[in-house]
C-alpha cells in the first residue's frame, strides 16, 4: 500500500467510519486571505507560492490540527514553518502541525 493510501486509510479509521465526503470543506474567508497576503508581503512565502500561503492560512483560521502536504518547499519546510509561526504568534494564532503523510504515519516497519 502506498504511503498516501495508508494515510487516507488511517484518516478514515480515525473518523469513525465516516467518508471523506462527510468531511467539511473549509471556507476561504477574509481573515485567511489577509493572513496569506501578510505571509507574502513579509517575504516569508514568495509571491509565486501565494496559493501555498493561502492553504496554510485557511488551515490556521479554522484551527486544523494537521495539514498534510507533499509540498516541502513552502509548506512542510521546518524553516519556513518557524517563520510563519513567529509571524502568527503576535496575532494569537497557532500554526497547525504540518507534515507529509509519511511523517504522520511514522515508520511502517514496526
Amino acid at each position: 500500500m502506498s504511503s498516501l493510501n495508508a494515510a487516507w486509510e488511517m484518516l478514515l479509521q480515525q473518523a469513525n467510519g465516516s467518508t471523506l465526503l462527510e468531511m467539511p470543506l473549509l471556507d476561504i474567508n477574509a481573515h485567511s486571505v489577509e493572513l496569506a497576503k501578510g505571509l507574502v508581503a513579509s517575504g516569508i512565502v514568495p509571491i509565486k507560492a501565494s496559493e501555498d500561503a493561502l492553504h496554510i492560512s485557511i488551515a490556521t483560521v479554522h484551527f486544523v490540527d494537521y495539514l498534510l502536504t507533499w509540498n516541502c518547499r513552502h509548506i512542510a519546510n521546518p524553516e519556513v514553518q518557524a517563520r510563519i509561526a513567529e509571524h502568527f504568534r503576535p496575532l494569537g494564532l497557532s500554526l497547525p502541525f504540518i507534515c507529509t503523510p509519511d511523517e504522520l504515519l511514522g515508520d511502517q516497519d514496526d
